[in-house]
């Protein structure tokens, strides 16, 4: 049976200060190696959740909307300013194909999250929404 991992972190603090004189300081150390500690564990327990959860080409291929427009924005997409037929297009080069209806509000969902920017530009007689990195 393992052990709980507040009461592992919890001896491991203690472990960490043992040796040191009682006190303020002490109680400080404590208190910052326990909140390390389970800042750690919580990480890594949520890295074993989204590896259950996911297979390893998750990265690559994500399984929303969302976070298939910040892959092509973490491969550079959006260093130069593009139209939402872009992204549109660029989505569906690698197989994910949504209408500009779908795509529309999550662009807009990141702009106003600020992961994206948007700015509004003529091209010939029209007015069309370009997006970019922020």
């Amino acid at each position: 049976m393992t052990e709980d991992p507040l009461v592992y972190a919890r001896k491991r603090a203690e472990r960490a200060v043992e040796d040191m004189n009682e006190g303020p300081l002490k109680i400080a150390a404590f208190q910052a190696i326990l909140a390390k500690l389970l800042g750690d564990s919580e990480r890594a327990e949520e890295g074993q959740r989204t590896s259950a959860k996911a297979p390893s080409g998750a990265a690559k291929h994500p399984d929303s909307l969302r976070g298939r427009v910040l892959t092509i924005k973490s491969e550079g997409f959006f260093k130069m300013q593009r139209s939402l037929g872009e992204v549109r297009e660029a989505l569906g080069s690698r197989g994910w194909h949504y209408p500009l209806t779908t795509l529309s509000g999550v662009m807009q969902s990141l702009v106003q999250q600020r992961q994206l920017r948007r700015e509004q530009v003529s091209t010939g007689k029209k007015r069309v929404w370009k997006y970019s990195n922020p």
